[in-house]
């Protein structure tokens, strides 16, 4: 009996064994479970955080390239509108030596040839930097080639304007080149 007891007990001992080890894998797989839920979890945290950042990049990038693209539009003609500006000054001085020679037709060829140009070159964004003898002279608009001695009626003032200045849009592709007093 002794023997049946011991088996018994032997194998009570065993079930409770097993018990015990089926809590421990169960707690273990339920670890393991929380873990591998908590690292996707990371993993998707992480995936989502990579997406929000390219998505923010790529719309700076789409929003660069649309301002880009209309500054390249406003100023395409940039080049070719500086090569056409001493055509114009050159249409300036012809037309000032004709009005001394007094009236022809010849002047009124000019200026209506000249006015033409102007008007073209207009419609495309060119427009004249107005700086006139007796402004105040400024640095950010104008470029002083010399300074003269003009009594304190001129005394940093623009004296005399050398070369007009132009624009293209709001941006200045030729400063006027100016004579200030001092």
């Amino acid at each position: 009996m002794e023997h049946e007891e011991l088996k018994e007990k032997n194998t009570h001992q065993e079930t409770n064994q097993q018990v015990d080890d089926n809590h421990i894998n169960d707690a273990v797989e339920t670890a393991e479970n929380i873990t591998d839920t908590q690292q996707l979890e990371e993993q998707l945290a992480n995936e989502k955080d990579k997406f929000l950042r390219l998505f923010a990049e790529f719309e700076n990038f789409r929003k660069r390239t649309a301002r880009e693209r209309l500054e390249l539009f406003a100023t395409a003609n940039e080049d070719l509108m500086k090569d056409i500006l001493p055509v114009l000054d050159d249409f300036d001085r012809a037309i000032a030596q004709m009005e001394t020679l007094g009236e022809s037709e010849h002047l009124t060829g000019f200026n209506l040839i000249s006015t033409k140009l102007r008007d073209n070159l207009s419609a495309k964004g060119l427009s004249l930097v107005e700086i006139n003898k007796g402004d105040s002279f400024d640095a950010d608009i104008a470029e002083a080639i010399t300074q003269i001695p003009a009594g304190e009626e001129f005394k940093g003032k623009v004296f005399d304007v050398v070369e007009k200045g132009y624009k293209l849009g709001d941006k200045i592709i030729r400063f006027p080149k100016v004579v200030i007093g001092q």
